[in-house]
């Protein structure tokens, strides 16, 4: 079986609560080794604390997702700091923009995205990256933050904007829309890209695999990305499988093999 890292999901959504552990355990029989489950409101912080105290392998990343701003205050980044320097995550995130919802000020989106950018440069983190119809915008304040590194998650950009962001030292991430037929864009990227640039996903919840579709996503569905990943780049599976584990334990400073979470 093929080591797998889910790279980015939500295991601590409300939809996991009365089977969160069948999930984990069919992640792990399906071969998903770690997850890296991002936070999108600080309401939420303590929830996933606690799940991923519970489940070896599935580590946090701490931040405040665009969609939700309404949720969100200044106040939030100073209470983010807190987290970042007492619980040690993996990540700063999901932070980032999306110009796809229409009620979501981008002044004030761009506030939050600058200064979760800010944290995740000063305490030497990766930002995990939302880029819903923005990903210019995105690339355009990532670059206000030399040396910054991170990854944009669930990537749905052209080929053009895929190279400026791996230029400037972010990764990329794919997950379920890979999977569909008619993602032709997407399907031809993953084809193209060097295989130290991007990792899998599978934003569970969310987002689910085409075998799935209108069905809750979960992390032990990631061997589906990786068999369309290996089969659009008509490379071994386990050659993805082993280039995008390296690549995420590489960006996240994660063990080879978790036994215990750090925190």
């Amino acid at each position: 079986m093929l080591a797998l890292i889910d790279s980015h999901n939500h295991f601590d959504d409300p939809s996991f609560d009365l089977d969160r552990d069948d999930a984990f355990q069919r992640a792990r029989a399906s071969g998903v080794r770690a997850q890296v489950a991002a936070a999108v409101s600080a309401r939420l912080w303590p929830k996933l604390k606690a799940v991923t105290a519970r489940y070896p392998g599935v580590y946090a990343s701490y931040g405040l997702h665009p969609v939700y701003l309404a949720e969100h205050r200044p106040e939030h980044l100073d209470q983010l700091t807190d987290w970042l320097i007492r619980e040690r995550p993996v990540a700063v995130g999901e932070c980032g923009l999306d110009y796809y919802l229409p009620d979501l000020d981008p002044d004030v989106q761009a506030d939050y995205f600058t200064g979760q950018l800010r944290l995740a440069r000063h305490h030497d983190l990766p930002a995990i990256i939302h880029a819903r119809h923005a990903v210019d915008q995105v690339i355009k304040f990532v670059r206000r933050f030399p040396g910054v590194r991170g990854v944009v998650h669930s990537f749905s950009g052209s080929e053009e904007q895929a190279r400026r962001l791996l230029d400037l030292g972010i990764l990329l991430s794919f997950g379920g829309p890979l999977t569909y037929p008619r993602a032709t864009r997407l399907r031809g990227l993953i084809r193209e890209l060097p295989p130290e640039s991007f990792m899998l996903e599978t934003d569970a919840p969310d987002q689910p695999p085409s075998n799935h579709r209108g069905a809750r996503n979960e992390p032990a569905f990631l061997p589906e990305i990786l068999a369309c990943v290996a089969e659009l780049r008509q490379t071994d599976p386990a050659e993805i499988a082993a280039a995008t584990t390296a690549n995420a334990r590489r960006l996240f400073g994660l063990p080879d093999e978790p036994s215990a979470n750090p925190h």
